[in-house]
């Protein structure tokens, strides 16, 4: 079976509400709603495409994330709970100090996490990079819907003290940095569903066994360079490095080293201050 009777449901009112504006509980006071030809023809296709593990999102077209609507399509990661988790945190962080920040979100892809951070930090600085053009025409799509004003930079996060286009913005100082990069090793692919093999970017999903920190080094050794006196690092992690990543911030003289579970138990999020 490729989905569970409560997963059918919820596509069956998610479908129903984007093609034909209709909420689940109009379907529950009117049950004798009827569609026509055209509107069946789109219902039918969607299920045509969920048969062959298209993510439904890809199917709307958007993603929910922090109460916003997120455009999404194969050249970004589908927005996880989980990175809401970890922007919600750096929001509770953000009510003890002063919502003026300069924030950098390494490994944007939709643009999720800083736009959702400038929403709720309408006074903060706030910039996105990613290596991926196709990622940032995305993003800037999602800043535009939203009206938020994030600054989109193209950059490899594993040669930031190399790239020159961007070299102003790269070399200054910022109080937040947070990234979500590639942590899926090879070894976990078997583990994982085939409609995200299938039909989300790899660039963005999978590392090395043999480095599986391959990009956390860089972000780290970039941040401890780059973050302001007491700035803060935020990073989305994998549930079985949570040790390891620890260390690799300890080495950098990080302070207030602090990891978290996500709502399902695993270590997924880790902090650090500068020290």
């Amino acid at each position: 079976m490729l989905y569970g009777k409560e997963e059918v449901a919820s596509f069956f009112y998610l479908l129903i509400e984007h093609f034909f504006g209709l909420e689940r509980f109009i379907l529950a006071i009117q049950p004798d709603v009827v569609i026509d030809k055209e509107q069946e023809t789109l219902i039918f296709h969607a299920l045509s495409e969920l048969k062959v593990e298209k993510p439904i999102q890809h199917i709307l077209g958007v993603a929910h994330f922090m109460d916003l609507d997120f455009k999404v399509n194969e050249h970004v990661l589908i927005p996880r709970p989980e990175t809401e988790e970890l922007v919600r945190w750096i929001l509770e962080d953000a009510k003890v100090v002063n919502n003026t920040l300069t924030i950098l979100d390494m490994g944007t892809g939709s643009g999720c996490i800083p736009i959702s951070l400038n929403a709720n930090l309408p006074n903060a600085k706030v910039y996105g990079l990613d290596i991926s053009q196709e990622a940032i025409k995305v993003a800037y799509e999602n800043n535009k819907t939203h009206g938020t004003n994030v600054e989109f930079l193209c950059a490899d996060i594993l040669h930031l003290e190399h790239n020159d286009i961007q070299d102003e913005v790269l070399k200054q100082g910022f109080d937040v940095m947070v990234s979500n990069p590639p942590y899926v090793r090879e070894l976990e692919k078997s583990d994982m569903r085939k409609n995200v093999l299938k039909h989300e970017p790899n660039l963005a999903l999978f590392v090395s066994d043999k480095n599986p920190l391959q990009f956390y080094k860089s972000i780290v050794a970039y941040a401890s360079m780059h973050l302001n006196e007491k700035g803060r690092l935020y990073l989305e992690i994998n549930q079985y490095l949570g040790r390891e990543m620890i260390e690799l911030l300890k080495k950098y003289d990080f302070q207030t080293i602090e990891l978290r579970q996500d709502l399902f138990g695993n270590d997924r999020m880790l902090k650090g201050v500068k020290k």
